[in-house]
């Protein structure tokens, strides 16, 4: 996880997202918009997916949390923006992504309820065309119901197509240029609408 900076004047963008092998495409990309948002100004902190597999299963009878989920919601809490990146499951948002954002329920009294005033970028990964379409379809109707602001661009990528190199590193420009422009829509937002000066 990484820690969040204290320059209030630069957004702060939280990534949550990935698999339970810190070596999935879906961690990689996350790996590849850090860089993005960081080239922007912004400072990020990210929940991958062996974060996320550390969490106790959501069941909203027990409101006692760990340390590891409270640190998830306070992370959100003060966040700008959101990333949110899964790879399609069976045409929809895997369990471990979907226990993470179920977590954020905790903000539902807050002054500013659940994702509310936040862009939330999505990103899909899935090994054809046909599952990352509708689970985007899938994770921008989460975002909605959270208040969320999903932007225009939803990131899909085709996991069938060679896009890393042996070293695990992005190589596929067009989807290097989606992440660039998803980082720039995020930020902007949180600059233009957000509390950030």
């Amino acid at each position: 996880m990484n820690s969040p900076a204290t320059n209030a004047k630069q957004p702060h963008i939280v990534l949550l997202g990935g698999t339970t092998s810190p070596t999935s495409s879906t961690q990689r990309l996350l790996d590849a918009i850090i860089v993005e948002l960081q080239a922007l100004g912004a400072t990020t902190e990210l929940f991958c997916g062996p974060d996320l597999a550390r969490l106790p299963l959501y069941a909203p009878e027990h409101p006692q949390r760990t340390a590891e989920q409270q640190a998830l919601v306070d992370s959100v809490r003060r966040a700008d923006g959101i990333i949110l990146a899964t790879p399609a499951y069976h045409a929809g948002i895997s369990g471990l992504v979907k226990n993470a954002v179920d977590l954020l329920e905790d903000l539902r009294s807050d002054q500013r309820p659940y994702l509310d005033g936040r862009a939330v970028g999505c990103i899909v990964t899935g090994f054809g065309w046909q599952g990352c379409g509708t689970t985007l379809t899938s994770v921008r109707t989460i975002v909605h119901a959270l208040r969320g602001w999903p932007t225009p661009l939803g990131v899909i990528v085709n996991t069938a197509d060679k896009i890393f190199d042996a070293e695990g590193k992005l190589i596929d420009e067009k989807i290097r240029n989606q992440l660039k422009v998803l980082a720039q829509q995020v930020t902007e937002f949180a600059r233009r609408f957000g509390q950030v000066a």
